[in-house]
């Protein structure tokens, strides 16, 4: 069990200012509707761009991923579990809803040989670079 300090004005009341603004907006989030917003970590090489979404329970067909005009969205839904019956849920943090990230790719992404995979929870979309071009001429002085 963990220790909470007690708040004598409201069980559910804050204790701190930043307390406060964070069940704000928290909340007035919420009330628009549930919402799932999954992390994104993004990492680059030599030879592409990686990201990498963290999307438990998920199955693959469920998600889209679309680009146009160099904007590359992926979109899905997290679906609740229905609640069984007997069993009495003392907190719920998990989140569900739809969700969709954008991303602007850089130029020298190959947009035909964009690979997307999904395992153990982790959509992993892969973006190739394109080989750079190098451009060299000589320019003769008159």
């Amino acid at each position: 069990m963990k220790l909470v300090r007690y708040n004598h004005l409201e069980p559910n009341y804050p204790s701190s200012f930043s307390g406060l603004l964070d069940k704000f907006f928290n909340e007035s989030v919420q009330q628009a509707g549930p919402k799932f917003i999954p992390s994104v970590d993004i990492s680059e090489d030599e030879k592409a761009y990686e990201l990498e979404l963290a999307v438990p329970g998920i199955k693959k067909e469920d998600f889209k991923i679309d680009l146009v005009d160099g904007k590359l969205t992926i979109s899905g839904e997290r679906k609740q579990k229905e609640a069984k019956e007997g069993k009495n849920y003392h907190a719920v943090q998990t989140q569900y809803g739809a969700f969709s990230k954008s991303f602007f790719l850089p130029e020298d992404v190959s947009p035909d040989t964009i690979e997307a995979v999904y395992e153990e929870g982790i959509l992993k979309v892969s973006l190739p670079k394109t080989e750079k071009k190098v451009q060299k001429s000589s320019i003769s002085v008159k």
